[in-house]
């Protein structure tokens, strides 16, 4: 039986790809972002309290009542900017979930929707099952900043959304205050909603601060934002994260959401409803991964790796054109096979292969495991 695949071009995510290649060479992973430290010991522990306590049926379709009132108040805390949790907070099986509710509820056939690349991996997928059309705009190399002129031109009468992702996976940029007022000029007195991945929204650096589109009343209105508690708790394959958007969004998303997982893990999000009274957690993670990148930076200085900035995420693009000229593929994977360190070539990032001569790490590792993978670095 022959079947027309609607993503044909789509294969295994390099994500997939590159940790099953460091398991089989006995690599160090810092390719997938996924940390390798223990959970904090507290929040296990609520997880195993509300199994035991018979908390383990459905949840709310929209989230534990809970946890969508300790999101609000966070949300009201660090952006002033007020969520209703009964009809604007919607809790999700992972920020990739709510990613693609989030297209699939505004994108129809036809409709255009501004990529900013290189962009994560999930967005032109979802955009084109629901039969719409991405169009491109790449950050400018090396510093990866927006050229929001660029972005202007890119508008259409067909635009019904712009993906943005700030801080930036996977090159650490970070949105400053002049990228949301060139970003207020574009949409303003047009229908266009924003998409905003923000799950790194607590891993930013240098005294910088989060630009969420909650902090701008007339960004907020037409946006949905995205976070992941599995970036902000080290607890990725736990899979939870949380959509916040105005009541009208909001209704059009769960319509989606209601038919993907309908609800999400009940015990873990009670845990988090509790654990997040904890506020000096996630209020102390820019400082404890910043102490990360520049113990990798400081570990890899007599390298033939140059550094790329990175502001935010537990991410760190370096420069390899000293070393090699091979594209980016497949010296991430003689990286790996025969140097023992994986990482994520980031030409996968956009849609035309660009390739800068750099790689993506993850730093988001016990001191020991970059330890190690920076030795390994050094001897190239």
């Amino acid at each position: 039986m022959k079947i027309h695949s609607k993503l044909p071009d789509v294969g295994v995510t390099i994500f997939t790809v590159m940790s099953k290649l460091s398991n089989d060479q006995n690599a160090i992973n810092l390719s997938q972002g996924f940390p390798d430290f223990d959970v904090h010991p507290d929040l296990l522990a609520l997880v195993e309290k509300y199994m035991r306590s018979g908390y383990n049926q459905y949840a709310p379709m929209q989230g534990v009542p809970a946890l969508r009132e300790r999101i609000s108040e966070k949300v009201l805390e660090l952006y002033n900017a007020a969520y209703d949790p009964a009809s604007e907070i919607t809790v999700t099986s992972g920020a990739t979930e709510a990613l693609f509710a989030s297209i699939s509820a505004v994108v129809k056939k036809g409709d255009e929707v501004i990529v900013l690349e290189p962009a994560f991996d999930s967005y032109v997928p979802a955009i084109e099952l629901n039969g719409g059309i991405p169009v491109f705009v790449k950050y400018k190399f090396p510093d990866y900043s927006i050229d929001w002129d660029d972005v202007k031109k890119a508008l259409s009468t067909k635009t019904r959304l712009i993906i943005l992702n700030s801080p930036n996976n996977p090159t650490g940029a970070v949105f400053s205050g002049e990228d949301i007022d060139a970003l207020k000029n574009i949409v303003r007195n047009t229908n266009v909603l924003i998409l905003s991945d923000e799950v790194y929204e607590h891993i930013i650096f240098d005294g910088l601060k989060h630009e969420s589109m909650s902090l701008y009343p007339e960004l907020a209105e037409r946006s949905f934002v995205i976070s992941s508690f599995g970036k902000t708790y080290h607890t990725t394959g736990w899979k939870i994260g949380y959509c916040l958007a105005p009541a009208n969004l909001s209704v059009e998303f769960q319509k989606v959401h209601q038919f993907l997982t309908f609800a999400s893990n009940t015990p873990i999000q009670y845990a988090y409803a509790e654990f997040m009274q904890n506020k000096d957690v996630y209020l102390n993670l820019s400082a404890f991964y910043q102490k990360k990148r520049d113990k990798f930076l400081t570990l890899i200085k007599r390298s033939r790796f140059k550094a790329l900035p990175c502001h935010g995420t537990y991410f760190q693009m370096l420069d390899y054109s000293a070393i090699s000229h091979e594209p980016d593929v497949e010296f991430s994977r003689r990286l790996t096979m025969e140097h023992g360190v994986a990482s994520i070539p980031p030409s996968v990032f956009y849609h035309h292969q660009d390739d800068h001569k750099v790689l993506r790490f993850c730093f988001a590792k016990k001191d020991e495991t970059l330890e190690k993978a920076a030795e390994k670095l050094c001897e190239i």
